[in-house]
Order: structure tokens, then sequence, then C-alpha cells
């Protein structure tokens, strides 16, 4: 099924406070934090990345998710918000997902990982994502709902970030100088 997918991101830096924001604004918790895997597959000359495509098989839990996302025609690169035309389906076995994609000649590209936390109000959904380079929220539903709950949690427009967690993990490598080539845990020790 595709649908439009609206979303921003914003640094955590107090889970414990956000989350009482969240429970005071109307939000539900929907799922309790839950481990994520994320593999992309792209062609050995990397034309989905040219295209700013993506084609993930995701495990989250128990559930497996193909995706693929693109851009809409109509893509404005310096809006306030990341708009993506996302396809998604469940399937059964992402393991053999990922062999299928092999064979026909994408290969894993990129794996980031990280442990999400899912609640829901009527309009919109934010989850808490604890990633191996710090923790980020994402607020997804219309753009009216966004600036009214970013706003709501007493988020300041220049704190939202439109970038992927791909794009997130470069700039996080280049401040670092880290030779990690996956956003996972194994990759990135955390601190004791």
């Amino acid at each position: 099924m595709s649908a439009d997918e609206i979303e921003v991101k914003f640094r955590v830096a107090d889970p414990p406070a956000l989350e009482r924001k969240l429970v005071a604004a109307g939000f539900r918790r929907i799922t309790p934090r839950t481990f994520e895997k994320n593999v992309l597959f792209d062609t050995p000359d990397r034309r989905l990345r040219a295209q700013q495509s993506i084609l993930r098989v995701r495990q989250y839990g128990e559930r497996w998710v193909v995706t693929h996302k693109c851009l809409p025609q109509n893509n404005d690169p310096v809006a306030r918000h990341k708009h993506r035309i996302e396809t998604e389906t469940e399937v059964k076995d992402g393991d053999a997902m990922s062999v299928i994609f092999s064979q026909i000649g994408y290969a894993p590209a990129f794996t980031y990982e990280k442990w999400r936390t899912e609640y829901a109000d009527a309009s919109g959904h934010c989850v808490i994502d604890e990633t191996p380079i710090g923790l980020f929220a994402e607020l997804e539903g219309p753009r009216e709902w966004i600036d009214a709950m970013a706003q709501r949690l007493g988020l300041d427009p220049g704190e939202l970030i439109t970038l992927s967690y791909g794009r997130l993990f470069e700039e996080w490598r280049a401040a670092t100088g880290s030779a990690a080539t996956d956003l996972t845990f194994a990759a990135i020790p955390q601190p004791k």
C-alpha cells in the first residue's frame, strides 16, 4: 500500500520528560520499546541512492516489512517537513526477501539499528528512537499537526530535522572520524 509519509525528527535530551509531555498531549503508547533492524538494498552503482530512493527490509520485533520510498514529483528540497512516497508490505520471511533482492541484482548497502517506542494520538505518531549515535524522536502525520505538536512539545523550529538516519550517520562519521560503515550497536560501541 502506498501513502505519503510526512515527518520531522528532533534530538531527545530527556526521554522521560518527552514521554510525560506526550501523555499530557493525549498520546498513548502503542508499541513498547522494541528492537528494530533495517537493511537498505541498492545496485552496485548505487542507483537508488542517486534517485534518493530506498528499498528496505525491516525487522521490528517479530514483524518483517519490505518498504520502497521515493521522492514525490512535487518535492521541495528546502521544505520544513520530510515528504516521501512510501510503499510497504508485511512479509513472512525478511531473510528470504533479502535473498530474492540479491538474486535480482540488489545487495545490502547500509544497515541501521535502533530501539523504538511508538506513541500515537488521533492524528499522528511520535516515535522515540534510541540509536547508536543518540536519541531522536519523529513526529509523523499531517503538516499542520506536526507544526502544532512540535510547538506544543516546546520545540524550536530550528530543532526540527528532515535528514534520514543514513544522512545523520554520515554527519556523525564526519564529526567523529569514525570508520564505522553501518549504524549498528556492534559497529559503534556504546559508553558504559
